[in-house]
């Protein structure tokens, strides 16, 4: 079974379609058409149902998603073994991470790795909910995840190393009646118009569970889309409940920022497959071990 057949059977899964995985892999129609074929009759089964320019999984198909995704990182793993020995000059990380973690901790780490690996290109990708962090993990989507829980990461499916904990903050526009306080009492929410993250992220969690507690609020807005935090707040459109992660940005950007009483916290965590990972992975894992300690 040729490797480069699963990749691009992979594409196509990735990428919805013949035509956008040959775009992304600058591959003709007709080449990929004929790899695919390839692996079916190595398989003895086909992988998709072609209905005219359609092509949909066959049960084979998605049954093969794991193990190929397995293959392929176990190749990169083994390519990157090799590529240690010249010192981690090339090569390529994976990393899926949860918004507010992507401001902090990880600009912290991935600052920390390339100053000593400049050649090693960090690729980071978006996950909502720690759920969505492990899973990819532990599908070899990608190598490392960056997340928060609200409680250690079980040790069943894959490997952690504990990076602390980051308590939720109020971020109000700069003329609120509650700027200038360091902190601010849960029960002062009560009333408040505020911005809050989708269902199954921490930050909504938290929020939902105050209104559970008879803390009545207005959700002003509900995104995703964490970028938006900042210019809605700094628009006057409402507060909004975050890590501490986004304290120092916020600030910079003109955001008065304060704690909520009692603290609440979450775990923040970055976890890899059990087993052996590439070189780079391994570094940034020791880099990530040493700036907690």
């Amino acid at each position: 079974m040729d490797i480069r057949h699963l990749e691009y059977f992979l594409a196509i899964v990735d990428h919805g379609g013949f035509n956008r995985a040959a775009s992304a892999l600058y591959v003709s129609q007709p080449s990929l058409s004929q790899a695919v074929r390839a692996l079916e009759r190595d398989l003895g089964t086909d992988l998709f149902h072609r209905i005219g320019r359609r092509a949909t999984l066959t049960e084979a198909g998605k049954a093969l998603i794991d193990p190929a995704r397995e293959a392929v990182r176990s190749l990169q793993t083994a390519r990157s073994s090799v590529e240690a020995v010249h010192e981690l000059r090339e090569g390529r990380l994976d990393v899926a991470c949860m918004p507010s973690q992507a401001v902090e901790p990880l600009t912290t780490l991935v600052c920390a790795f390339s100053r000593r690996h400049p050649g090693v290109t960090v690729a980071i990708r978006a996950a909502f909910t720690s759920r969505e962090v492990i899973d990819m993990v532990r599908t070899g989507a990608v190598e490392l995840g960056l997340l928060a829980s609200a409680g250690p990461v079980s040790d069943k499916e894959v490997a952690s190393c504990e990076l602390g904990r980051q308590r939720f903050v109020l971020m109000v526009p700069p003329d609120s009646p509650l700027a200038g306080r360091a902190a601010v009492g849960c029960e002062e929410l009560a009333g408040q118009r505020l911005i809050v993250g989708q269902r199954g992220t921490g930050m909504r969690a938290y929020v939902d569970a105050l209104r559970e507690q008879g803390i009545d609020f207005t959700v002003a807005v509900e995104t995703e889309h964490r970028v938006a935090l900042l210019p809605l707040v700094l628009g006057g459109v409402g507060a909004a409940v975050v890590t501490e992660s986004w304290r120092d940005i916020a600030r910079q950007a003109g955001v008065h920022v304060m704690d909520i009483e009692p603290e609440t916290t979450l775990d923040i965590a970055l976890v890899n497959r059990r087993g052996t990972v590439s070189p780079a992975a391994a570094a940034f894992v020791r880099i990530a071990a040493r700036t907690n300690t």
